[in-house]
């Protein structure tokens, strides 16, 4: 299995190389030069193995140059952390069922892709005999997830900007209790865009990011994308009968584009999914996108901050992977999408937005504060259940595309505990934290604070720099 760019200037590449490349060197994504694919006699293999296992498998058909008992020890080694579930499913309504992705160590769902991406970077570096400085961006859980992950590994230091005050109490903690020295928090006078651009100009730059051995791990990294793959599969195992073909609709809560993108992936693999439904919110901007065909991100003064602070994204770094399928992999397109994209401030997919629907199967949808609100309530009231609010973007909007006979499953994203305030205002309890979680959000924070200055980036990094 080899990897291209979504922009056709890349030479294809295995996957241990590709990983460690993150942006393309041409701007560009890496995926699958052909897409592996998956039969009923597989899926049926694999519905007696545990998640680990599970990811074996799915990850093999992808990371193919990295022999397999290499792989099945990363990933256990990855999900060791977890509960034995991994991704327990529970139901919360006659209707809807959650996946369960929040029980790893930072309790969102970026832990299911950062566990192992942790585990196969430090191998493929390893292997290499080199060292990655980690260039981040985080709307909120992607940061913590990744420090989680790669803190104290000797070949790898992180540098991850975060937006000044756009995280919740609980995401800062997190990020900026940690004291390894290989973690580099920046907070950046800014919205996530304006951290997310700055990363872009940054591995643009194709001579600093050699020289100072740059690399990426929010949703743009491969290996988030193909790790992310697995609960799908493993979901659909669960939510379906043995010796059936019953296709189930999953619903995202979607900023990135990233999550969703997996699902994509499955469904282009042969895992039979009926629907992929985005669930955005006030920065709706895919939301428009897969209604209208027209993409517009927002400017930063327009990004809105939300009581989903994980999805206030305006430009969704993996929509480039999507396109790509759309244009029938032509990268010319793609590059004139983006050039469109630079010159008018949008792009204009309108003749192709039946195929939205017939052929991808994406839907999409827009959650508000009072609609997370009133969802947070419903649940509780319900079934005794506190979702977080990024969740209840996403039952809110899943509620709307049931279909009679078909599984609907909502991605759950993250605890509640992360989100207390919300919580707090939606249904009046206030949440226990165990002793270690209060020790860290009373933990002292280091950051260093930084304008929005590519110039200052630049700076610090080659200040701070493993090499």
């Amino acid at each position: 299995m080899q990897y291209i760019s979504t922009r056709g200037g890349m030479q294809p590449l295995p996957y241990c190389e590709t990983l460690l490349e993150g942006l393309a060197p041409d701007g560009g994504l890496a995926v699958p030069e052909t897409m592996p694919t998956v039969d009923g006699e597989t899926l049926e293999r694999w519905r007696a193995l545990t998640y680990p296992q599970l990811a074996t498998e799915v990850l093999g058909l992808f990371a193919t140059d990295i022999p397999r008992a290499d792989l099945a020890r990363m990933t256990a080694a990855a999900y060791e952390p977890f509960p034995e579930a991994v991704v327990p499913l529970r139901a919360i309504d006659e209707d809807l069922t959650l996946v369960g992705l929040s029980e790893g160590p930072t309790l969102a769902f970026k832990d299911m892709a950062m566990q192992f991406l942790g585990q196969v970077v430090e191998y493929a570096l390893e292997r290499k005999g080199s060292v990655l400085n980690i260039l981040g961006a985080t709307s909120g859980d992607t940061g913590s997830a990744a420090e989680h992950a790669l803190r104290g590994k000797d070949r790898i230091s992180v540098f991850m900007l975060s937006p000044k005050g756009r995280m919740s109490a609980f995401q800062r903690a997190q990020m900026f209790s940690l004291d390894d020295e290989n973690i580099h928090n920046i907070v950046v006078d800014g919205v996530f865009d304006d951290c997310q651009n700055l990363v872009k100009k940054l591995a643009g730059d194709l001579d600093f990011k050699r020289a100072q051995n740059l690399g990426a791990v929010n949703s743009i990294n491969l290996a988030r994308i193909t790790a992310q793959v697995v609960y799908y599969f493993w979901a659909w195992l669960r939510a379906t009968d043995v010796g059936g073909w019953t296709e189930v609709s999953f619903t995202v809560p979607s900023g990135n584009f990233g999550n969703i993108l997996s699902g994509f992936f499955a469904k282009q693999m042969g895992l039979p999914i009926r629907r992929l439904v985005l669930a955005a919110n006030e920065n709706n901007v895919l939301d428009e996108f897969f209604r209208t065909g027209v993409y517009r991100p927002r400017s930063a003064a327009q990004t809105l901050a939300t009581s989903s602070p994980s999805m206030d994204i305006s430009k969704a770094s993996n929509l480039e992977r999507f396109i790509f399928e759309l244009v029938g992999r032509d990268a010319s397109r793609v590059v004139s999408a983006w050039k469109d994209l630079d010159d008018k401030g949008h792009f204009d997919f309108t003749a192709d937005l039946s195929r939205f629907i017939e052929e991808f199967g994406i839907v999409s949808g827009t959650s508000t504060h009072a609609d997370r609100l009133a969802t947070i309530e419903a649940v509780y009231d319900a079934s005794g259940d506190i979702i977080d609010p990024h969740t209840a973007d996403g039952v809110k909007v899943a509620r709307e595309y049931i279909e009679p006979g078909v599984p609907m499953l909502v991605l759950e994203t993250a605890k509640p505990q992360k989100f207390a305030e919300t919580i707090r205002e939606a249904i009046g309890v206030e949440l226990e934290y165990p002793s270690e979680l209060r020790a860290m959000l009373d933990a002292p924070q280091r950051t260093t604070e930084m304008a929005d200055d590519e110039h200052e980036l630049r700076a610090f990094i080659e200040a701070n720099a493993l090499r």
